[in-house]
């Protein structure tokens, strides 16, 4: 039999959270496990994470034994919020390529990878964008989401208070 962790596997062993944890839902961002609830799914037991959302309230359920593919995972470490810093500050465009229509592509898949890093960028060249003309509606929801998913991440890892990292990436991306 396979252990859950085999040497030839790419991923990560699957995280492991407690009543009370916080952990990041990658399409909704940072939530607190409320309760691990036994739920009847496809005709079988399982043991699922309820989490609440912290930005929204929404309460979200994903079942244990699926948490690495569905993306849950921890909130990121100080040091790892300071190299997400430092990519809002770097100068390059993560997505050039035309028309609109493949880079709102390439955005979103960015953001739906649940990666700090990518969402970043999603934030850092929206931002940016916004300063050279009128966001569409499109572009507006992108940064939005972007910004949300974001910001109460790094308040959470660098122990401070979500109006602080909205001033320290607003002061970052107006420089």
């Amino acid at each position: 039999m396979l252990s859950a962790q085999t040497p030839d596997s790419n991923r990560p062993p699957a995280p492991v959270f407690k009543v009370g944890d916080k952990a990041v839902h990658p399409a909704h961002g940072v939530g607190e496990v409320l309760e691990l609830a036994e739920r009847e799914l496809g005709g079988k037991a399982s043991t699922i994470y309820v989490l609440k959302i912290l930005d929204s309230g929404l309460k979200v359920m994903v079942p244990t034994d699926a948490a690495t593919r569905v993306g849950l995972r921890r909130v990121m470490q100080a040091d790892q919020a300071e190299e997400i810093l430092d990519i809002l500050k770097a100068p390059e465009v993560a997505v050039d390529v035309q028309p609109w229509s493949r880079r709102f592509r390439a955005y979103t898949e960015m953001l739906k990878s649940g990666l700090p890093t990518e969402i970043a960028k999603v934030l850092r060249d929206m931002y940016r964008l916004k300063f050279d003309k009128d966001l569409s509606f499109g572009e507006r929801r992108l940064l939005d989401q972007a910004r949300s998913l974001l910001v109460q991440e790094l308040a959470l890892a660098k122990d401070v208070g979500k109006e602080s990292i909205e001033g320290e990436i607003k002061q970052i991306l107006t420089a």
